[in-house]
């Protein structure tokens, strides 16, 4: 008798104990659910520059190719805003661009497939300044686009006193400057207008040529050993099958060179970035 009344008083408890874990886990899953969904809407930043073909006809044609690509894009990935801007300078582009991971790689991967058109080319070459992530704000408000005429040289935006001056800049320099400039040009279109005057962008870039990263900057960056479109989707979407039972090291080697200078080149310019 007395055991048996011992197992009843032990019920409850083992009811309740298992009660009990079923909400420790209800409650895990919610806050892995969560996680996921602040992971997907974390906001990340892209910076890249290319040459236009020399054929192209009209530049607004890739204006309006990014249009239909964006509103594309957050079509498939709903509630993932895009927010940018794209200069297209009578040669090249430089290319803003702030929204989800996703966003960004179906960005690089549409860039990548018009330098490799079947009806030719639509960008020549393409290189990444910067891929930031996790900023705490965005630099535009909207996305636009704008087209170039002016022309500056690039002693001016680096600070020389000498313009026609061709010494030859190092990579990182080069960088930073454009970096720098595009920030300084984000933070000035973020300030306000005069209240209900509504200015059209062409004209606010007009008054502040100065901000604009100089063509021949950008050119010069092209030729530079920085990572193109290619080069990036293969570090971090290529899938990696490594032979450890044959004793290859080789591929792996390659793959972690190639990753460290991913690494390596997105943190060193996201730093003063982001």
């Amino acid at each position: 008798m007395a055991s048996r009344s011992h197992e009843v008083d032990n019920v409850p408890f083992t009811v309740w104990n298992s009660a009990f874990e079923d909400r420790m886990s209800l409650f895990t899953k919610l806050e892995e659910s969560q996680r996921t969904v602040r992971k997907k809407f974390l906001l990340h930043r892209l910076v890249v520059v290319a040459s236009l073909p020399q054929q192209l006809e009209d530049r607004r044609d890739i204006g309006a190719h990014y249009e239909e690509l964006n509103q594309r894009l957050q079509r498939k990935y709903q509630g993932d805003a895009v927010t940018g801007l794209l200069l297209l300078y009578p040669t090249c582009m430089l290319h803003v661009m702030e929204s989800s991971s996703e966003v960004l790689a179906g960005v690089l991967q549409d860039l990548r497939d018009m330098q490799e058109g079947p009806h030719g080319a639509r960008i020549e070459v393409s290189k990444i300044l910067v891929m930031s992530h996790d900023l705490p704000s965005r630099l535009f408000q909207q996305w636009s686009y704008e087209l170039l005429n002016m022309e500056a040289r690039v002693g001016v935006a680096l600070g020389r006193d000498a313009p026609g001056d061709d010494e030859e800049e190092d990579t990182e320099t080069l960088v930073r400057t454009a970096l720098s400039m595009v920030l300084k040009l984000g933070s000035h279109l973020l300030k306000p207008t005069i209240k209900g005057v509504k200015t059209p962008l062409g004209s606010r870039l007009d008054v502040m040529p100065e901000m604009i990263v100089p063509q021949d900057l950008l050119v010069k960056l092209l030729s530079r050993d920085l990572l193109s479109p290619q080069e990036y989707l293969q570090a971090y979407l290529t899938p990696l099958h490594i032979p450890m039972d044959t004793g290859e090291t080789s591929v792996f080697s390659q793959f972690n060179m190639q990753m460290s200078r991913v690494w390596k080149q997105s943190t060193n310019h996201s730093l003063m970035f982001s």
